[in-house]
């Protein structure tokens, strides 16, 4: 099934390792096969995972654009997720869907569920400010 994607003038996205940057007017792309695709505002840089979560999303990220570097971003992403389980036990039904859909190859999926974990983790910052 194509996937269309709308573009914004001077919107980057990334497919299959490559940067695209629209040029001044909106534009569409279909992509008629499988490719890596993530679009400017759901890429993270190394800096701005500044969170555990946020360091689990990056290693997944990493093994969904750059598929042969894998092996190193999956030591990291274990690294990761152990300690976040670590400190954060309740978030561990999140983490092992993320892991689940790692196994599988569904790297899209397991990003999503990675900025499901980062509102988690927001959520429980929150709490342990309030309390206090």
């Amino acid at each position: 099934m194509p996937l269309k994607l709308a573009l914004k003038p001077g919107e980057k996205i990334v497919i299959n390792q490559a940067v695209i940057v629209n040029g001044g007017q909106k534009s569409e792309l279909v992509l008629e096969n499988k490719a890596s695709v993530l679009r400017e505002r759901d890429i993270m840089t190394e800096e701005q995972a500044s969170s555990p979560a946020k360091r689990v999303y990056f290693a997944v990220q990493m093994i969904y654009l750059f598929p042969v570097n894998t092996a190193f971003y999956q030591e990291k992403f274990n690294s990761f997720t152990r300690d976040f389980i670590k400190a954060v036990p309740s978030a561990s039904p999140i983490i092992l869907e993320i892991g689940e859909n790692v196994i599988r190859g569904d790297l899209y999926s397991a990003l999503k569920k990675c900025r499901k974990l980062m509102k988690y983790e927001d959520e429980v910052l929150k709490n342990v400010a309030n309390a206090e």
